[in-house]
């Protein structure tokens, strides 16, 4: 089956699975790539049929491998054990990545939202959110700032995602927020470290949308990390040139 098939199958069994009435798939392939992304952030964290699953991973997996897959291996250390990487953090194999998550841990629901919230979702897949979703159940309260979960990474190169909570910089830049953002990176590591992990690749928590400085984020993530990795490898995964060149000069 090609990658044309199965995206349609995908856009058609997610259409009827939601009872929606009147949408048209669009003929060209960037155009059902935004429909079934966007089908698939809004869709609500349930379980899916063994037939949908096998689809989806065959398609998402795929995906990834047109994108083209980097490895730990491909990359050169700035220094001992610390990397620093841009590219989009979906397409790298390391142990785990770290996913800028909000409070209720389940994703980004807003179609084609340019987060990595939603990239990670939506190239892990459906199974990220149940799973999401089943850890939050049972914990019974939002995600704190400045802890972290962990979750298999299902069709993402990464064996695992860890979620953490940053901060969000309304007003001036507090002691506080500072505390919050260094404890996302040690709670990730902490997390890392119990479950054997040995490669870890960090995005640019709080910077963004959530408005913590880039400069001062940059220097609390390297503190924060030579601190606490060790002998762990760590890759600091940067979008931007603004955050590349911040690294850079940092490390």
């Amino acid at each position: 089956m090609t990658q044309d098939e199965r995206r349609i199958r995908l856009i058609r069994a997610l259409l009827e699975e939601q009872k929606y009435q009147g949408v048209t798939v669009p003929q060209d392939a960037d155009g059902q790539k935004r429909l079934l992304r966007g089908l698939l952030n809004v869709r609500p964290p349930m379980p899916a049929s063994d037939a949908f699953l096998a689809l989806q991973d065959a398609y998402l997996q795929e995906a990834t491998r047109e994108k083209g897959v980097t490895a730990l291996s491909d990359l050169s250390p700035v220094r001992a054990h610390r990397y620093l990487w841009r590219g989009d953090i979906t397409t790298l194999k390391v142990d785990a990545i770290v996913n800028a998550a909000n409070s209720q841990l389940l994703g980004c629901f807003s179609p084609n939202h340019g987060c990595i919230d939603n990239a990670i979702h939506t190239f892990a897949g459906v199974e990220l959110r149940l799973r999401c979703h089943e850890i939050m159940q049972e914990q019974g309260h939002s995600e704190q700032t400045g802890t972290a979960k962990l979750t298999p990474g299902y069709n993402l190169p990464a064996r695992y995602v860890l979620h953490t909570v940053g901060p969000i910089v309304f007003g001036p830049l507090t002691e506080r927020h500072e505390e919050q953002l260094a404890s996302c990176y040690r709670s990730c590591l902490a997390l890392a470290r119990e479950n054997g992990l040995r490669s870890v690749a960090f995005c640019c928590i709080s910077t963004g949308v959530f408005c913590f400085p880039n400069r001062r984020a940059a220097e609390i993530a390297i503190e924060t990390v030579d601190a606490c990795a060790g002998d762990t490898d760590v890759v600091f995964n940067v979008w931007k040139e603004q955050d590349h060149a911040i690294y850079r000069s940092l490390l």
